[in-house]
C-alpha cells in the first residue's frame, strides 16, 4: 500500500465523519440560519461534546431572537449546563420584555436556579392572583379571634397579590403572607371593643391590616385584602366566667372541707380533753373518798389515845350539822333569787 493509498483513505473517513456530523447537525444549523439566529457547525459539533442538548439551545435562541431578544449562545448554554431550564427562562424573559416588566438574563436565571418558577412570577406580575387567608389546604377555612366583650369571630379573607421580581430571590413565599395576614385579622378583632364594631364595618379589618406593612421581606406586593365572610362563633367569654365559677365553687368547697376537717379536729380535741379532766375528777374524788375513810380512823385513834373526848366529838358533830344547815340555807336563796 502506497502512500497515496493512505492519504485517500484518511481522507475518505474525514469525509464519512463530516457527513455523519452534518446529517446530525445540518438541520439545526439551517434552521438557525433561515431564522437569524446563527449558531456555526463547530458550536453544535462542541455542544455535543459536553453533553448539551443542541436542539434546546438553537430552540430557546431562535425564540429569544424572533422576540427580539438577543441571547448569545455561551449564556444559554452555561445555564443548561447549571442545571437550569432554559425554555422557561427565555418564555419568562419575552413574556417580561412585553409587559414591560424589568427583567434581565442574569436575574432570571438566578431565579430559575433558585428553584422558582420564573416564567410563573413573571405572569403573576401582569395578572395579580388572589390568595385565601387562611388557606383551606392548611386544614382550617377560617381565622378566628374574640374581640374585647368576649364574643368569637370567625373571618375569611382573600389577598391579591403581586409578585415582587426584585425580591423573589430571597423573599417569603406565600405563606408567610397567609401567616401575617391571619395575625393582622386576630390582632384587629382581638383590639375592637365589642364584636359588633367589626361587623358593622369589616373593611377596618382591611385597612388596619394593609397599614402594618406585611409585604415586607416577602417576593410579593400585596394590593388589596378583602374581608369576604364575617361569622359570630361562640361566646368565649361566658365560656371562661362558667369554668371561672366552676373553678371558684371547687376552691371554696376545698375551704369548707379544711375548716370541716379542722373543727372535727378541735372537737376531738376537746373531747380528748374532757375525757382527761374527769378523769382527773375522778382521781380526785377517789381521793377524797379515800380521806373521808380515814376520818373516822383518825377519831377511833384519837379516842383511844385520849386526845379527843366524847364532848369534842359531839361540838364536831353540832358544827357539822349548822354547817349543812346553813348550805341548805344558801341552795334556798340561790333558787328563789334565779326565780
Amino acid at each position: 500500500m502506497d502512500f497515496t493509498t493512505i492519504i485517500l483513505g484518511i481522507g475518505g473517513l474525514v469525509i464519512f465523519v463530516l457527513v455523519i456530523i452534518g446529517m446530525n447537525f445540518f438541520s439545526l444549523w439551517i434552521q438557525a440560519l433561515a431564522s437569524g439566529a446563527k449558531v456555526s457547525l463547530p458550536s453544535l459539533v462542541f455542544m455535543r461534546l459536553r453533553k448539551v442538548r443542541p436542539s434546546t439551545i438553537v430552540e430557546a435562541r431562535i425564540t429569544a431572537v424572533k422576540a427580539g431578544l438577543n441571547l448569545g449562545v455561551n449564556e444559554l448554554e452555561a445555564h443548561f449546563l447549571a442545571g437550569g431550564n432554559v425554555n422557561r427562562v427565555v418564555s419568562a424573559l419575552i413574556a417580561a420584555s412585553k409587559a414591560n416588566i424589568a427583567l434581565n438574563f442574569q436575574q432570571a436565571t438566578a431565579i430559575d436556579l433558585a428553584g422558582r418558577d420564573v416564567l410563573e412570577a413573571v405572569r403573576t406580575s401582569v395578572m395579580p392572583k388572589v390568595i385565601d387567608c387562611p388557606d383551606p389546604n392548611l386544614g382550617s377555612d377560617t381565622v378566628a379571634a374574640v374581640a374585647m366583650d368576649g364574643i368569637q369571630l370567625r373571618a375569611k379573607a382573600k389577598v391579591t397579590v403581586r409578585t415582587n421580581i426584585s425580591r423573589l430571590i430571597g423573599g417569603a413565599t406565600e405563606e408567610t403572607i397567609i401567616a401575617r395576614v391571619g395575625e393582622g385579622i386576630v390582632t384587629t378583632i382581638g383590639s375592637s371593643e365589642t364584636h359588633k364594631k367589626v361587623l358593622e364595618n369589616p373593611d377596618m379589618i382591611s385597612k388596619v391590616v394593609l397599614q402594618r406593612g406585611l409585604d415586607a421581606g416577602t417576593a410579593f406586593e400585596i394590593l388589596s385584602i378583602d374581608i369576604a365572610d364575617v361569622d359570630v362563633g361562640e361566646n368565649i367569654g361566658a365560656h371562661l366566667q362558667i369554668k371561672q365559677a366552676e373553678a371558684d365553687k371547687q376552691i371554696a368547697q376545698a375551704r369548707a372541707e379544711e375548716r370541716r376537717a379542722m373543727a372535727k379536729a378541735r372537737e376531738t380535741e376537746m373531747g380528748a380533753q374532757v375525757v382527761e379532766m374527769q378523769a382527773k375528777v375522778v382521781e380526785m374524788q377517789a381521793k377524797v373518798v379515800e380521806a373521808e375513810a380515814e376520818v373516822p380512823r383518825a377519831m377511833a385513834d384519837a379516842f383511844r389515845s385520849g386526845n379527843m373526848g366524847i364532848m369534842d366529838y359531839y361540838k364536831m358533830k353540832n358544827i357539822a350539822a349548822d354547817t349543812d344547815m346553813r348550805d341548805s340555807i344558801a341552795k334556798t336563796d340561790d333558787d328563789e333569787s334565779k326565780k
